[in-house]
């Protein structure tokens, strides 16, 4: 596996592999790698003939309050874990080689930037669209593989795609769980023992929330009833807890074909997330 921190040498690198014919697979991330980082990459080892990914805490999409300098760097670790899955290019940039003097553009995905997370992180998701548009052009590939925990994350790439004509695919992959239901996350790394256990109330709401769409349950009742659990737990606060259409994130008077049910609340001083997709299969 090679490793480079120059956006340059990433470019030398792919050139030749693309000049052959061969498929590249993207797998961007802020490391502190976990068994969903290395599920994506193994999909994009299964699916392309060249795995990269790039290893970068973005600063523009933590707001200033929020935990930057906390947020775990293990690099060596990380790099050891990209290799043991076959990854061909590890992409490991500075803020200043991704953010050279005098950068000021940014990209914006009106609407959808601004509800649920981004009503609560006004200024996250730019940051996440400005930092993938510029890995996207950096690393050139055929497909960039993304994780369905991220659900809001995941759509905002793919619409900036979309609108921006970019020439690769979106690939989603389910979430990864730990055994007892919880949604991997970087973030989890976080929780004592018993923030942990009250953090399950977010997989348990989801859980009570499919079955109460079987069986035909209006979405408004069943984003009632998970608010209701999660906020019946002690220790958890509830940002939200809603039934949505899968392409606007618009609340759901009315059940659909495709529904998409997203959580997020506090646990201690961490935030977590989840989300679960009712119905037929959306990529």
């Amino acid at each position: 596996m090679q490793v480079v921190e120059q956006i340059a040498a990433v470019r030398e690198v792919i050139a030749p592999v693309q000049r052959a014919g061969r498929s590249v697979g993207f797998v961007p991330t802020m490391g502190a790698l976990h068994r969903g980082h290395l599920d994506l990459m193994e999909t994009a080892r299964k699916e392309c003939d060249f795995v990269v990914t790039s290893i970068f805490v973005n600063p523009s999409q933590f707001a200033p309050h929020e935990d930057l300098t906390k947020y775990p760097r293990p690099k060596e670790r990380d790099l050891e874990l990209c290799q043991s899955v076959g990854v061909d290019l590890a992409f490991y940039p500075t803020v200043d080689e991704m953010y050279p003097r005098g950068a000021v553009t940014s990209v914006i995905v009106d609407g959808l930037s601004t509800v649920l997370e981004g009503a609560i992180r006004p200024t996250h998701f730019r940051g996440v669209t400005t930092v993938v548009a510029k890995l996207f052009g950096i690393v050139t590939a055929d497909r960039a593989y993304f994780g369905q925990k991220d659900y809001q994350q995941q759509l905002i790439i793919r619409t900036m795609t979309r609108d921006l004509n970019m020439p690769l695919e979106i690939r989603t992959c389910p979430t990864t769980r730990d055994i007892d239901g919880m949604a991997l996350s970087s973030r989890n790394a976080y929780l004592s023992p018993s923030e942990r256990t009250a953090g399950l109330c977010l997989s348990h709401a989801l859980q009570r929330g499919a079955q109460m769409a079987a069986d035909g349950v209006a979405p408004g009742v069943i984003a009632e009833a998970m608010q209701d659990d999660i906020e019946a737990t002690p220790g958890v606060v509830l940002d939200y807890a809603v039934v949505a259409d899968p392409w606007t994130l618009t609340d759901l008077t009315e059940s659909q074909s495709q529904m998409v049910a997203l959580v997020a609340a506090r646990v201690g001083a961490t935030r977590l997330i989840d989300n679960a997709i009712w119905g037929p299969s959306l990529y």
